[in-house]
């Protein structure tokens, strides 16, 4: 049902003095939850402690991290990897997005401006004046108890949540471009020691076939040597294939065509030797893009709801013409005329059959949700965090273990060698200490990779960033007055 009450042309300056009355007394909108008051909702059922768990560095988090390895290399593909990476051009094209909803919204709080035209060479009857002319008119929402600016605001404040989400992006991009390069160089040190692994046991076949000329061996120990070097062989093509594909991830990274064109380390890059600063647990959910962005989305769910309560009330808009018209009737014209108008029309809800409860119903639902959300996300930050910190002591002590056990396991590879060479062992038992030297160095070289990517880890989960001068994480507080984000009209 909708009452309406128009106004005449003379009364222009009465309904001005209206409008300014309901301007001035039309209901400001409610701030959304702060970041404390958030925390405190979505973690009630958890104490976040005041340090870390695990061993950790004291001070507070650092950023430009990725010149922590010391590879300038790694420095050069990260830039260019959020230069030309096409998943943050898609971030950024959401970032576009959200800002033209801002635009949008903002737009209903303004008055829609336009001219109605019309022209015409006759009558339609002898009885109907046909009227050629031009109007403009002015339709206006006076937003009185603020639904339109809480629509706004929400825009507002998802357009905030897709810039801390194309940080993060970016962030998730540079971390995955240092992990696909230290596995490149770590399948490229692996194509050397399966070659090496490879040339010892040929030379292996070539004693074996020695020793069974001068009658101290046997055709078996020949055929053995045979097959376990066509086997290292055969792993060494396998690493091949490895290193082939890590380089082709990292170009997809790059944005570059995979065609494995891209040089990789010949060997792991040295593992930075001063750990960084962790500061404290709650410190990440204000560094952390993906949490800053989780809170906008609380804010978000929040001025959705005050929107749906607004629509319960009743709307005032209002209508101004004005322009110069001619008509014809029976053949005659009459003399032009001014013409103006203005009226104002009030819409107040009766009945909507429940939409207008399950509106706010949903957008409590929505809200609910979104807090829920950003509690899992921070748990998970928390998880993730931990998990690096405790990894960086644990695999300090099991790469400290693998280098000594792998220095020992090459002094019993030369000293079986030689003792097979005299007769004093048999194949196998070279063979043996081969495989256990080769598993022995890859393990090695596995948990070196594994430690420079628990760094990166870290890193990613207290919310460093990358970057030397990174971006504000935490955007300006939505304000009803503020311009709108995408700044366009």
């Amino acid at each position: 049902m909708t009452p309406s009450t128009p106004l005449p042309g003379p009364c222009t300056r009465g309904l001005a003095v209206a409008l300014v009355v309901a301007l001035v007394q039309g209901c400001a909108t409610k701030p959304p939850p702060s970041r404390e008051q958030i925390q405190a909702e979505a973690l009630r059922d958890t104490t976040v402690p005041q340090s870390w768990s695990s061993q950790a560095t004291q001070g507070a988090v650092g950023d430009n991290w990725v010149a922590s390895f010391g590879d300038p290399q790694l420095d050069a593909l990260v830039a260019e990897a959020i230069a030309h990476n096409t998943d943050l051009r898609i971030a950024a094209a959401r970032m576009e997005e959200a800002a033209a909803q801002v635009d949008i919204a903002d737009a209903q709080l303004k008055p829609a401006i336009g001219i109605l035209g019309r022209a015409s060479s006759k009558p339609l009857s002898d009885f109907i004046a046909m009227a050629a002319g031009a109007i403009v008119r002015l339709a206006w929402e006076i937003d009185l108890w603020g639904r339109l600016r809480y629509a706004r605001n929400a825009e507002r404040a998802m357009h905030d949540a897709s810039g801390a989400d194309f940080r993060f992006a970016q962030q998730s991009i540079a971390a995955g471009v240092a992990r696909a390069w230290f596995v490149a160089a770590e399948t490229a040190r692996q194509q050397q020691l399966a070659e090496q692994m490879a040339s010892d046991a040929q030379s292996l076949v070539g004693l074996a076939e020695h020793r069974m000329r001068i009658g101290a061996g046997s055709e078996d120990d020949v055929l053995i040597a045979r097959t376990n070097a066509a086997t290292y062989q055969d792993a060494a093509r396998q690493v091949e294939l490895a290193h082939a594909q890590a380089l082709r991830a990292l170009e997809i990274l790059l944005g570059r065509y995979p065609g494995t064109a891209i040089a990789s380390r010949s060997d792991l890059p040295p593992f930075p030797t001063t750990a960084p600063p962790a500061g404290l647990p709650v410190d990440i959910l204000a560094r952390r893009p993906d949490i800053v962005a989780a809170q906008n989305r609380v804010a978000a769910a929040f001025n959705r709801v005050g929107e749906a309560k607004a629509a319960f009330l009743p709307s005032l808009s209002v209508l101004l013409g004005a322009g110069r018209l001619e008509s014809q009737s029976n053949g005659f014209e009459d003399e032009p005329r001014n013409t103006r108008s203005a009226s104002a029309m009030v819409n107040a809800p009766l009945y909507t059959g429940g939409a207008l409860t399950g509106s706010l119903r949903l957008r409590n639902a929505e809200q609910e949700r979104a807090i829920a959300d950003y509690g899992r996300l921070a748990l998970q930050a928390f998880n993730e965090a931990e998990d690096a910190l405790n990894a960086e002591q644990v695999l300090a002590s099991r790469e400290s273990l693998l280098q000594a056990a792998t220095s020992d396991s090459r002094r019993v590879v030369g000293l079986q060698r030689e003792a097979y060479r005299i007769g004093k062992v048999d194949l196998r038992t070279v063979t043996q200490s081969l495989l256990a030297a080769s598993a022995t160095e890859v393990t090695l070289l596995h948990v070196r990779r594994e430690r420079l990517n628990q760094r990166v880890g870290l890193h990613l989960a207290l919310g460093g960033s990358f970057d030397a001068t990174p971006a504000a994480v935490l955007p300006a507080p939505a304000d009803a007055n503020a311009p709108a984000a995408g700044g366009r009209r």
